[in-house]
């Protein structure tokens, strides 16, 4: 198609409507971008000057011609005379950590900054003997709470080496920081929570960490209620490790379950050098031998104390003859027990197989002056080695004395040293006489009644002389009672026991002649009254009949002078 030919049909169309062109938005075009408007910085006069080289602004200081005038009056600017500041410590009080304070290990800091802390008035004695070897603050009174900062006190502190709390009440809050720092301290030997009272659910706070510790030697838990489920909880402390030596769980109440967890702790480990089980309730005898044959497979034990057990019988003497065997043994106390003859035996039999033993204590037990001579008979032998036998109150007798005598000329007892009870010599011990006794009571019985006064010695007497034949104690009784005789049956029964009779029909009686016959010795005035009289018949006399004579009568003569 010819170019002509198209224009001609250009020029033949017809324009309707016409679209305005749509576009998707409306920019401003680069030009009239607002961040390009370059704006104009109009510099300072003084600036452009010093740019110059025709201006110095001097030096920083305020010139001195205006010291002797008022700050008032001396136009500051800000920005020229002081320095701006970069940074007042926001950045660092926001993004590094607050520094902690690091105290001394003597724990006194810490000490006074915890009780600020909780409010609380600072024990001067504990704060002061932070410093010293000993800490005591027996019968002190302390607050349970207070507890709290001085076992943080006490964490790392290199100088306390005892720690005394003996009767402060503690609860289960102050057991458990006890028990925090005994995981952390290194340092401390003792402690000492006798009378506490922490009960068993203290002793399983404390011994959380006990089996960290590996420094505590002493520990002392007496009079603190533990009973026989914290006995089987220390018992299971010392599977799991507890290094203490001493040990103190007198007064307790611990028995029979302790016992047996004991015995099978005991199997496994052997730590401890001291332990005292007195005053507490090892009565059933099957698992305390158990306990104790365990006991003597030690070879660490030192001292036992098993005071004040009610231990009595053979069975639990031969336990004890066990222990006697412990190599290191060097301390018995079986004081306040039953232990008395064959079991006496049995216990001293093993004194020649204690090497090592110094001090036996046998006081207060039920023994007999033989018992006591038979023990010290075991000192004339050179192999046993003890050097203090103990028998408080064991009475003994003079043949006792001689012994002690030959046993101290021994080359190999210069030391030793014996103690015993009260000498019984050979005399016969007599009382008062019951028969006396018996008389006198019925004398003063005679006397009570005033309106009816009966002599009873005298009513003995007379009974002897009717009938002298022995009498049952019932018959007597029941006789006395129709006669209205003070005495009661109680009293004819005595009678029986100190005027024996013959027996009647197999039961014992009275003998009424002896009773009378002591009576004479004790009161020969008594006497048997005499019988009344019989009075003599009455002989009625029969009168004259009257006579018929007439009576004269007779004159009387008057004389006259």
């Amino acid at each position: 198609m010819s170019e002509l030919s198209f224009k001609e049909k250009e020029e033949d169309v017809t324009v309707i409507f016409e679209a305005p062109a749509e576009v998707s938005s409306d920019e401003p075009s680069m030009s009239e971008w607002s961040s390009l408007e370059s704006q104009t910085v109009i510099e300072k006069e003084k600036k452009l000057l010093f740019d110059q080289g025709l201006y110095s602004p001097g030096s920083s200081d305020i010139c001195p011609k205006y010291i002797p005038q008022s700050d008032s009056t001396i136009l500051r600017h800000p920005y020229y005379n002081y320095p701006a500041v970069h940074d007042p410590g926001i950045k660092e009080a926001l993004l590094v950590p607050e520094q902690q304070i690091v105290y001394s290990d003597d724990g006194q800091a810490l000490y006074l900054h915890l009780c600020s802390e909780m409010k609380l008035t600072p024990v001067r004695i504990f704060h002061r003997k932070l410093l010293d070897s000993e800490i005591s603050l027996s019968y002190y009174g302390v607050d349970p709470t207070a507890i709290r900062a001085m076992a943080m006190a006490l964490q790392f502190n290199k100088h306390v080496h005892v720690f005394n709390l003996t009767d402060n009440f503690l609860t289960d809050d102050s057991c458990f920081h006890l028990s925090q720092m005994l995981k952390t301290n290194t340092t401390l030997k003792e402690l000492n929570l006798t009378g506490c009272r922490i009960g068993t659910s203290g002793l399983i706070n404390l011994g959380d960490q006990l089996a960290v510790n590996r420094t505590l030697v002493t520990l002392n838990l007496s009079r603190n209620e533990i009973g026989d489920e914290g006995g089987v909880h220390y018992a299971k402390l010392i599977s799991d490790g507890v290094t203490v030596q001493k040990l103190n769980l007198s007064k307790n109440d611990l028995g029979r379950q302790t016992a047996l967890a004991f015995m099978e702790a005991f199997e496994w480990r052997d730590p401890l050098t001291l332990l005292d089980l007195s005053w507490n309730s090892f009565l059933h005898v099957p698992s305390t031998v158990k306990m104790l044959s365990s006991l003597a497979n030690s070879q660490e034990l030192q001292e036992i104390n098993l005071s004040f057990n009610a231990f009595e019988g053979d069975r639990i003497a031969g336990a004890i003859y066990n222990l006697l065997l412990i190599p290191t043994l060097t301390a018995l106390d079986l004081s306040h027990n039953r232990f008395q003859g064959e079991a006496i035996d049995i216990i001293t039999a093993g004194l020649i197989s204690a090497k090592k033993l110094v001090t036996f204590n046998l006081s207060f037990n039920p023994m007999s002056p033989e018992d006591a001579y038979r023990t010290l008979e075991k000192m004339l032998r050179p192999r046993v080695k003890l050097q203090n036998l103990l028998m408080e109150t064991v009475c003994v007798d003079k043949s006792f004395l001689a012994l002690v005598a030959r046993v101290s000329k021994m080359k190999s007892r210069k030391k030793f040293k014996v103690i015993y009870g009260d000498v019984l010599h050979n005399w016969d011990v007599k009382g008062p006489d019951v028969r006396t006794l018996l008389l006198k009571r019925a004398e003063y019985l005679s006397t009570v009644n005033k309106k009816k006064h009966i002599d009873i010695l005298v009513y003995f007497l007379t009974l002897n002389q009717k009938n002298s034949a022995p009498i049952l104690p019932k018959d007597l009784s029941d006789r006395l009672t129709e006669d209205g005789i003070p005495l009661s049956s109680d009293y004819c029964d005595q009678l029986v026991e100190v005027f024996p009779g013959p027996r009647i029909r197999k039961l014992r009686s009275i003998n009424i002649p002896l009773l009378c016959e002591y009576i004479n010795r004790l009161y020969p005035k008594k006497k048997v009254p005499e019988p009344e009289p019989v009075p003599e018949p009455v002989v009625e006399v029969v009168a004259p009949p009257p006579s018929t004579k007439v009576k004269e009568k007779k004159q009387k003569v008057k004389f006259v002078r």
